[in-house]
């Protein structure tokens, strides 16, 4: 195969969007230079192992008579332009997968962002069918120099959301509990405080008061 045949095999696929199939294709190509490269060389080692740089006259400058000459200069030659095919079509390998990933980076993307939009869209949806979030506990204490107070928390704070607690489930202040027994790092919280919407977190841990809080919450009327 010469290079004029590779680079003509390899157009359609350059010219259009680039496929698995066409690397496939290529791949099959390239295993089939490689295999008939081997062929040759095999052709050159039956000749008793001559290679490809080994002279084909005698020491007195007569052409070797213990070689198939004939055969040995074809073989070397089909090796050489193999060779030549088999750089061509990595090269097209080389782009092709690169064109693959590139437009898989960009379908990837594209996804993301369309996901997000859908979800934000879904969400806004979700807050004007529901109108402003209601608050489902409130903060009745705080002790100083607590995680709580750390946290920003303050008295009166209306709790909208505590981890993954917020009004459609919860159910007492168990809920609460369990989850700050089993938090392993910092909770998102959402309070209502003179009417505005506050995000905080909160680390529950042990200090030198009681509890992994140090705040006093109380269920609201629902």
């Amino acid at each position: 195969m010469s290079d004029e045949e590779a680079r003509q095999s390899g157009g359609s696929s350059q010219a259009g969007v680039v496929t698995v199939s066409d690397v496939q294709e290529l791949m099959r190509r390239k295993e089939e230079i490689e295999a008939q490269i081997k062929a040759n060389y095999d052709v050159l080692e039956s000749q008793k192992g001559i290679g490809m740089n080994e002279p084909l006259v005698d020491c007195e400058g007569y052409p070797r008579s213990d070689v198939d000459l004939y055969q040995v200069r074809t073989a070397r030659h089909n090796i050489i332009c193999l060779q030549n095919d088999h750089k061509a079509v990595m090269k097209q390998v080389e782009e092709a997968l690169h064109q693959l990933h590139a437009r898989d980076k960009e379908k990837q993307a594209r996804d993301m962002a369309e996901a997000h939009k859908e979800a934000m869209s879904r969400k806004l949806g979700q807050s004007e069918s529901q109108g402003p979030p209601r608050a489902f506990a409130k903060v009745n204490s705080i002790s100083p120099g607590s995680p709580a107070s750390i946290a920003g928390l303050q008295v009166d704070d209306e709790i909208v959301e505590f981890g993954s607690v917020n009004t459609q489930n919860f159910q007492s202040l168990h809920n609460i509990g369990s989850v700050v027994q089993h938090s392993e790092g910092p909770l998102n919280v959402t309070v209502i405080r003179r009417g505005e919407k506050h995000q905080l977190r909160l680390v529950p841990t042990r200090w030198a008061g009681k509890g992994l809080l140090g705040c006093n919450i109380i269920p609201l009327q629902r």
